[in-house]
C-alpha cells in the first residue's frame, strides 16, 4: 500500500533510517538537502517507510505541479525496492499528481518502459590502470600537454564566486545563477562543497566544483575561461583529481545527455548509469485535466 504523506506529518526519524539504509541513497533525497532545493515536497511511503519516495512539487492557480528542482538530478524510491514496489509507486504518481518532470535513480527498475537520461560514473579503482587502459587515446594525449599548469584547492570566496558567475553556462535568468551561488554557500557551510582551479601563470582558467559526499565526488559545475580554453584546463582538472582520489573515492560526472559533454565524461573510462525520468509539457498537463475534467 503507497500512503501520501504531507511533509508536516512526515515521521522523519523513520525516513532518515529508511534513506540511511538504502541501496540507493543518494546526496538528493537527504532532508536538509530537498528542505533547500525545493520550496515544498512531501512523500510517498510504502508500509511502515519500508520504502519511500520524495515528490518535491510547485504550486500554480489550478494546479499542483511535480518538478524537479534546480540542481537536483535523481530523487527516485529509496529503501525496499523491486520492479513490483516501483510499479505501485509509479502507478500511485501518474494517477495522483500532474507531473512535469521527476527523475528516479539509478537504481530504480520498472516493468512499465520509461524514458532515460544519461550519467557517467567511475568506480574507486587504481589511478594508474584507469589512465593506462580506460583513458581515451586523445585524453591521455590532452592531459598530457596541459601538465605546465598549477592545480590548487580553492574556496568559496568573492573572486572564485565572481568566476563561477561569469563563466557558469546554461542558467537563462539571473534568479537562477543567484540560486546557485546561495547553492555553493549552502555545501559549504555543510563542509560539502570542494573547488579546485587550473592556473597559467597566475591566471584562473577552469574550476571544477564538486559535491563532497562521504565515499564520491559529484561534478556540480566545470567552468571555463573562454579566452584561455586552448590550455585545456577541464582535462588537466578532472584528471589531477582523479589522480588524488580515485583510489579512496568513487567519482560522478553528474550527467552527460548532451553529445560533445558525454564524450567528454567517456574519455576518461567512465561507465554509463542511465537513470528513468517523466517528462511532460505543460500543455499535456492542461490536456489531460481538461480531459477528466
Amino acid at each position: 500500500m503507497i500512503e501520501r504523506v504531507k511533509y508536516q506529518d512526515i515521521d522523519f526519524k523513520k525516513y532518515n533510517n529508511c534513506i540511511e539504509n538504502s541501496a540507493q541513497k543518494n546526496f538528493y533525497c537527504e532532508k536538509e538537502t530537498l528542505d533547500f532545493l525545493s520550496k515544498n515536497w512531501e512523500l510517498l511511503v510504502f508500509g511502515d517507510y519500508e520504502a519511500v519516495m520524495p515528490i518535491p512539487f510547485v504550486k500554480k492557480t489550478f494546479f499542483k505541479l511535480v518538478l524537479m528542482p534546480l540542481f537536483c538530478q535523481q530523487l527516485g524510491i529509496f529503501g525496499k525496492s523491486d520492479k513490483v514496489i516501483n510499479e505501485k509507486f509509479l502507478k500511485f504518481l501518474k494517477t495522483n499528481y500532474n507531473v512535469i518532470n521527476y527523475s528516479f535513480n539509478f537504481h530504480n527498475d520498472f516493468e512499465t518502459e520509461l524514458v532515460t537520461k544519461k550519467n557517467f560514473y567511475l568506480p574507486v579503482q587504481e589511478y594508474a590502470f584507469l589512465r593506462r587502459k580506460k583513458y581515451f587515446k586523445g585524453r591521455k594525449s590532452t592531459v598530457k600537454t596541459a601538465q605546465y599548469l598549477e592545480f590548487r584547492e580553492v574556496f568559496a570566496q568573492k573572486d572564485i564566486l565572481e568566476f563561477i558567475r561569469n563563466n557558469f553556462k546554461g542558467l537563462e535568468k539571473e534568479s537562477d545563477m543567484d540560486f546557485f551561488i546561495q547553492y555553493l554557500l549552502f555545501l559549504d557551510a555543510k563542509k560539502q562543497l570542494k573547488m579546485f582551479g587550473s592556473y597559467y601563470e597566475e591566471n584562473l582558467t577552469n574550476v571544477a566544483v564538486l559535491i563532497n559526499n562521504e565515499n564520491y565526488f559529484s561534478l556540480l559545475g566545470l567552468l571555463n575561461n573562454e579566452p584561455l580554453k586552448n590550455h585545456n584546463g577541464a582535462s588537466f582538472l578532472i584528471d589531477r583529481i582523479l589522480d588524488l582520489n580515485i583510489e579512496t573515492k568513487a567519482f560522478n560526472f553528474m550527467g552527460g545527455s548532451i553529445r560533445g559533454i558525454e564524450v567528454f565524461f567517456k574519455s576518461f573510462g567512465s561507465d554509463l548509469q542511465e537513470y528513468h525520468v517523466i517528462q511532460n509539457s505543460k500543455k499535456d498537463i492542461i490536456k489531460n485535466w481538461l480531459k477528466f475534467s
